[in-house]
């Protein structure tokens, strides 16, 4: 058996393009790690990434060895925080805190990450893999769409999401702004990058999500 989440799952990971649609997104366990600043300009965040994926392939290849099962590596999440939601809209990337994410499959055991952790510490004691952990993300309620193009083409879409969407619905945020890429920005052109965008939402005096 070979889990595929992107493929298994494309309620989560393959929205339309149209326009933005309501998913209830299930608690998923990610490998994680933190930061803040542009991610296109400072090291931690290179660093971060290799981590996180150094990370996943070595549990990768420690589930296979103990179940005779697969699982393919998920993509490149991220959770974006500012003071001021319009950092996102305007692309004020030096105002950005993230948590960059790669999902894990259920059958993922804590023993299978804590000895892919282990593995990939001693392997690559470059890597910061010290601040790598995993962690159970419930979002519940969002609004997700596929964007394709550059990333700095989002602002937009954000905007309307933010502006009109939200307003008109009786909703507010609850939670970060959310991204998943489907496209590896090093082989893709820009215009044909492919990104979930996905913003967890509530009724506007709701209760607000715990994390």
């Amino acid at each position: 058996m070979k889990i595929d989440l992107k493929s298994d799952r494309k309620d989560l990971y393959q929205p339309p393009k149209r326009d933005f649609v309501e998913v209830l997104i299930p608690p998923i366990t990610y490998l994680a790690i933190d930061g803040h600043d542009d991610p296109n300009t400072a090291e931690q965040y290179a660093a971060a990434v290799a981590a996180l994926y150094a990370t996943a392939y070595s549990i990768k290849f420690g589930f296979r060895a103990r179940t005779g099962d697969d699982f393919v590596v998920s993509p490149l999440e991220g959770l974006w925080v500012s003071d001021d939601p319009a950092s996102f809209v305007e692309r004020r990337k030096d105002d950005w805190s993230w948590t960059m994410l790669i999902a894990l499959p259920d059958e993922v055991s804590t023993d299978d990450v804590a000895q892919g952790l282990a593995t990939t510490a001693a392997k690559k004691p470059d890597l910061p893999v010290a601040q790598v952990s995993a962690r159970e993300i419930d979002e519940g309620r969002v609004l997700q769409i596929l964007h394709i193009g550059s990333y700095d083409d989002e602002g937009p879409v954000l905007a309307r999401l933010h502006d009109e969407l939200m307003p008109q619905r009786g909703l507010t945020w609850n939670g970060p702004h959310h991204e998943i890429y489907l496209g590896d920005p090093r082989r893709t052109p820009p215009e044909r990058l492919r990104t979930v965008l996905r913003q967890p939402v509530r009724e506007v005096g709701g209760e607000p999500a715990t994390v």
